[in-house]
């Protein structure tokens, strides 16, 4: 049995490492540590696939960006010589399931009609840009590992609470100073906020459980070796980016930048403040057993049928130029056979 479940495991990450672009991955991820779970690995794997589908662009160990090649905005395509950058973004939107939440935003509901070569929407564009999707992403990331009692979302705070309040949640809310950070776990910070709050100040504010939610981000952890902790997450620099963190040999982050304030500020005159790894990091996800996992709820599912999509042949539109010639896209709300008794 042991050595079945191996094997079921080597072709699973063979199947998501198959892609051409992958040899861009080195460094992403390498031979796991031992005792590394199931669902960790599939969650790394598939979060490294899409760091080099983005051409593998990197923040190193010293919060430098050392590498950039394409942009959430741009038609540019990626890794896969197909995808533009943009239209990827959108996927993250509408595998996660969670495009349906967003129709309030100006140019949510054109993303559901791109794709396959169609109508290249501004508005669905102006919708990547405008909206963080860094939380989509991971949210994307976890439906397609198929990760028990996952609750997908637009904010990183809908999951991070939930693991602050246990339940089903796949994560225990943990001290990043207290606790090694191992594949699969997020490391999450608090964005936009006055003062650091690190783990205690992030803790009382969810337990006070006022109104409102912090804006915060989070990393997936897809390495852990040779004293480097290597995060990917979405929406990084405008793109899917790793993280290069230092650890101790405790596994604990070492000189992790962290802090707000004039001090902290980036300025010609301060460069010490200039690093694209300073944030009030406030708390580690740390992702329960396989054993525990599987005792959770079943894992969301993606949208078996996330758009509808012109053929490359056909384009369409949505807000339609009178005389341009293009047909209007379908409604992907109409159904295409009228229920009985319909007229």
């Amino acid at each position: 049995m042991h050595r079945l479940s191996l094997l079921l495991r080597s072709l699973l990450l063979l199947t998501l490492f198959s892609a051409p672009w992958m040899a861009r991955a080195a460094g992403c991820v390498s031979a796991q540590p031992a005792g590394t779970g199931m669902e960790a690995a599939k969650i790394a794997a598939i979060a490294c696939r899409e760091n080099a589908l983005w051409y593998s662009p990197f923040i190193d160990a010293n919060g430098r960006l050392a590498s950039n090649t394409v942009s959430e905005a741009e038609g540019a395509r990626l890794g896969d010589g197909y995808t533009p950058a943009w239209m990827r973004v959108v996927e993250y939107w509408r595998g996660s399931g969670l495009l349906s939440r967003m129709q309030q935003f100006a140019g949510a509901s054109d993303c559901s009609y791109v794709g396959g070569g169609g109508y290249s929407s501004p508005q669905c564009r102006a919708f990547v840009i405008d909206q963080p999707w860094s939380a989509a992403f991971v949210s994307w990331v976890m439906v397609q590992a198929g990760l028990p009692g996952f609750n997908p979302s637009a904010s990183h705070f809908g999951y991070v609470s939930d693991a602050f309040r246990g339940g089903t949640s796949p994560y225990r809310f943990m001290d990043p100073d207290q606790t090694p950070a191992a594949v699969g776990d997020l490391l999450c910070y608090v964005r936009s906020n006055a003062t650091q709050l690190g783990f205690a100040g992030l803790s009382a504010f969810i337990a006070r459980g006022g109104p409102g939610a912090l804006n915060m981000h989070c990393d997936i952890v897809v390495s852990n070796q040779s004293g480097m902790l290597s995060l990917v997450g979405g929406n990084v620099l405008q793109g899917v980016t790793m993280r290069l963190v230092p650890i101790n040999r405790n596994g604990l982050p070492w000189n992790l930048p962290r802090g707000t304030g004039a001090n902290t500020t980036c300025w010609p005159s301060n460069p010490d403040g200039c690093s694209f790894n300073r944030h009030d990091w406030s708390v580690l996800m740390k992702l329960r057993p396989d054993a525990e996992l599987a005792t959770l709820p079943g894992a969301v599912l993606p949208p078996s049928s996330p758009m509808v999509v012109p053929q490359p042949s056909q384009q369409c539109c949505v807000n339609c130029v009178v005389g341009s010639g293009i047909p209007r896209c379908p409604n992907p709300n109409t159904p295409s056979v009228l229920p009985s008794g319909g007229g």
